[in-house]
């Protein structure tokens, strides 16, 4: 079964619209672990402006499935990731005015700075994730990094998916399967949905964890979050 990470992430740019601790993170953290989910994600950015750095060490002490951190390797980032060790650290490209990732990482040319920085988790203990869009070409310069997984961008897959499912899927089968025979685990994230996840996840070989909080969190607002949870679930499991 592909497992379901929960990025609340939406949950705390609702609470800090109004201020104060409502919607509370640690709680929906708490009740999405209770209906389901195999794991919560995090993206904490410099300007908090959804995830504080208080909300991961608030998160740390009731996240019991895998908590999963991701982000920009900042200075910052990385020693707050090296204080809290979480199950994974998932590296991602953004700028930090950035609405939300929108890029994999170009592993050709920052092979150097992402070695040195998955050698520095690794040796906390702390499982690493590239972001890399569906690029067959960037996957050896991933593997040469020495990280554990990569996880795929999957913003073109959603778009495309509606219009030519085969066309959107193609460049991600064939990264998957490269990654594979490299040895690398595969996660994805990105504006997967109820309407596109169990063609992907169908799709992709060795897919071994998905990680979604906007569609997610937006469909909760009609079925209930844990219906959501436990629809996402029922896609998962029934993938093969």
């Amino acid at each position: 079964m592909v497992r379901l990470s929960v990025n609340i992430n939406k949950i705390a740019t609702l609470r800090n619209a109004r201020g104060g601790d409502s919607p509370s993170v640690v709680e929906a953290a708490e009740k999405i672990q209770k209906f389901g989910a195999q794991g919560i994600t995090i993206h904490p950015r410099p300007d908090q402006r959804h995830i504080t750095r208080k909300d991961v060490y608030d998160l740390k002490e009731v996240v019991y499935t895998e908590f999963n951190i991701e982000g920009n390797p900042s200075t910052e980032f990385i020693r707050m990731v090296l204080d809290v060790k979480p199950d994974q650290v998932t590296l991602v490209p953004d700028a930090d005015d950035a609405i939300t990732s929108n890029a994999g990482w170009d592993c050709r040319n920052h092979q150097s700075k992402l070695s040195d920085i998955v050698a520095t988790f690794k040796q906390a203990g702390i499982r690493t994730s590239v972001f890399l869009d569906p690029n067959p070409d960037m996957v050896e310069y991933a593997y040469r990094t020495g990280t554990d997984r990569i996880e795929l961008y999957t913003e073109g897959f959603a778009k495309s998916f509606a219009r030519d499912s085969q066309s959107a899927i193609a460049p991600y089968v064939q990264t998957a399967e490269l990654a594979s025979q490299c040895g690398l685990g595969i996660n994805a994230g990105h504006d997967l949905s109820l309407d596109n996840i169990k063609y992907f996840a169908t799709h992709i070989p060795g897919l071994l964890e998905v990680s979604i909080g906007h569609a997610l969190i937006s469909e909760a607002l009609y079925m209930g979050l844990e219906n959501t949870i436990q629809a996402y679930l029922k896609r998962l499991a029934t993938w093969s």
